[in-house]
């Protein structure tokens, strides 16, 4: 997360123009883990208790950005120059590249994807990855003293990204090394998502032989009723067989997706998938919750609700899940994730160096994001302003953007466009460091932002009370802590800073757990 140092000429604290009060509530005695910003030292493991996460359950943001996406507004013609110009050229970057082709239809599905089978499409869409690396590239300034922009993370996900043939993927790796300059191996973070059903025999050789370090694989059941219910259908050798591959090329890290509330699953079927992947080892694991949205998602119509596992049934194997995972050795990391203590993701968080972005959970906080093909976002700061950016969500038009901007080079690929205000990145801090740490430290929120935070979020302190009452969190004079009852929860604690949520998008996310 970018710290900003902005000068106070427009103080948060001053929300309604009037002066800030003095008004404090009754807190509790200093909190001794203040010092030691929460947990970091010694990570809690989740608690869970049924009762509580019944209480709460209600829906809301996942938080890869604040404001979230349904914030955006149409970008005006020339602004996404003007971001990328004025773009600060010493901050490195986090490239993402977002490839929408499927071979197969998975029902559960909700992102944007394309079902086709014509090797073609991954050629002629490679092209307009290119063409739009180059336009954007043009406009990005170089820091004084170097021919190239820093890369220190890259994510290609999709769809599915290995629907680009080996050698397709390794002419986007080339052209990336004329426009930028790499980290080395050991150092950046290089990851891409795998369906284990679409690798070619040396695929893998390839990604690791161009420099890819991390790999995460979608599984999400190994039950065969499961998998033909949604379409998605694999066998347990076939993904043990790719991470002994991957292990033995030589890649850093393994992520596995998992996902619970699938039909016909039921607590027993999943804790026998969640053992099995425990034996494989993957250093992380996703652990998502299916949020079952078919008026949104066309391809969730083939999914029949008769088929689903009741709600009690889904707290059933999350709080399983969450117990079996905890024996096994992993950490509870946050929203979904689950990593080795030695995981570089567990170190960071430990560390409290921990981030949120588009991309999850990263450690590469530091860089700004920049994001290539249709629907990609990218996120942007420079010296007074941060930007949140969308290209098109279509297919088609995005083609047609990028077509224009090769005879008019004021034409830019993003539709959609975030400003953050120095109030939201003030909300923007708190929400993430409640994500990523368990804890918000009033003093160092003085400090960035020149305000009283208590007296800044004195209603919101005021809401967080019931949550104190249930032992979800700890308040006192020196700030806010997740608590182990809490931990299941934090989007719950995050979502009382959140100054949209309640005015407009109430009912627009699926529930927490």
């Amino acid at each position: 997360m970018t710290e900003y140092t902005e000068p106070n000429t427009e103080q948060p604290y001053n929300r309604a123009g009037e002066q800030p009060t003095t008004t404090r509530p009754v807190m509790q005695p200093d909190n001794p883990y203040a010092s030691t910003r929460g947990s970091i030292m010694t990570k809690q493991l989740p608690a869970f208790d049924e009762a509580i996460i019944n209480k709460y359950n209600r829906s809301g943001p996942r938080y890869t950005s604040y404001p979230t996406a349904l914030e955006f507004s149409p970008i005006p013609n020339d602004l996404e120059i003007k971001i990328l110009q004025n773009r600060e050229a010493r901050a490195p970057l986090s490239l993402y590249f977002h490839i929408p082709f499927c071979r197969h239809l998975c029902y559960y599905c909700a992102c944007n994807k394309i079902i086709t089978k014509k090797n073609s499409d991954s050629g002629d869409y490679l092209q307009y990855l290119i063409a739009e690396i180059k336009h954007k590239r043009r406009l990005l300034t170089t820091p004084e003293g170097s021919s190239k922009l820093l890369v220190k993370q890259l994510h290609l996900g999709g769809g599915t990204p290995t629907f680009l043939r080996d050698e397709e993927m390794s002419q986007l790796w080339a052209f990336l090394q004329t426009q930028f300059e790499f980290l080395p191996e050991d150092e950046g973070d290089y990851s891409i998502e795998i369906d284990p059903r679409e690798l070619g025999d040396d695929t893998l050789k390839t990604l690791r032989n161009l420099g890819f370090n991390r790999i995460s694989l979608g599984v999400q059941d190994l039950d065969e009723t499961v998998q033909i219910a949604v379409n998605r259908v694999h066998s347990a050798e076939m993904i043990e067989n790719v991470l002994t591959e991957a292990r033995e090329l030589g890649f850093h890290s393994i992520n596995v997706d998992l996902i619970y509330g699938l039909p016909h699953q039921t607590p027993t079927t999943l804790d026998k998938t969640v053992r099995r992947v425990i034996e494989m080892a993957p250093d992380r694991l996703s652990v998502f919750n299916y949020a079952h949205l078919p008026e949104r998602f066309k391809s969730q119509r083939q999914i029949k609700e008769a088929d689903l596992p009741t709600p009690a049934a889904k707290l059933t194997m999350l709080g399983n899940t969450i117990n079996t995972l905890s024996e096994a050795g992993y950490q509870y990391i946050g929203i979904d994730h689950f990593a080795k203590p030695d995981d570089e993701l567990a170190i960071a968080q430990r560390e409290g160096k921990l981030h949120r972005n588009f991309q999850g959970y990263t450690i590469m906080g530091d860089c700004d994001l920049l994001g290539f093909g249709v629907s990609s976002i990218s996120q942007i700061s420079n010296a007074n302003s941060s930007y949140i950016l969308q290209n098109h969500t279509d297919l088609q038009v995005y083609k047609e953007n990028i077509d224009a901007a090769r005879d008019n080079p004021a034409i830019m690929p993003a539709v959609n466009v975030i400003k953050t205000s120095i109030k939201d990145r003030l909300r923007e801090y708190v929400i993430m460091n409640l994500l990523c740490h368990d804890y918000i430290d009033f003093r160092d929120v003085n400090q960035k932002f020149g305000i009283d935070a208590i007296t800044y979020f004195i209603d919101e302190i005021q809401q967080l009370g019931e949550m104190q009452e249930d032992r979800l969190i700890d308040m006192d004079a020196a700030g806010i802590r997740v608590l182990p009852k809490g931990r299941l929860l934090g989007r719950n604690v995050a979502m009382v800073f959140d100054e949209y949520l309640e005015k407009k998008h109430k009912n627009r996310f699926s529930k927490v757990i």
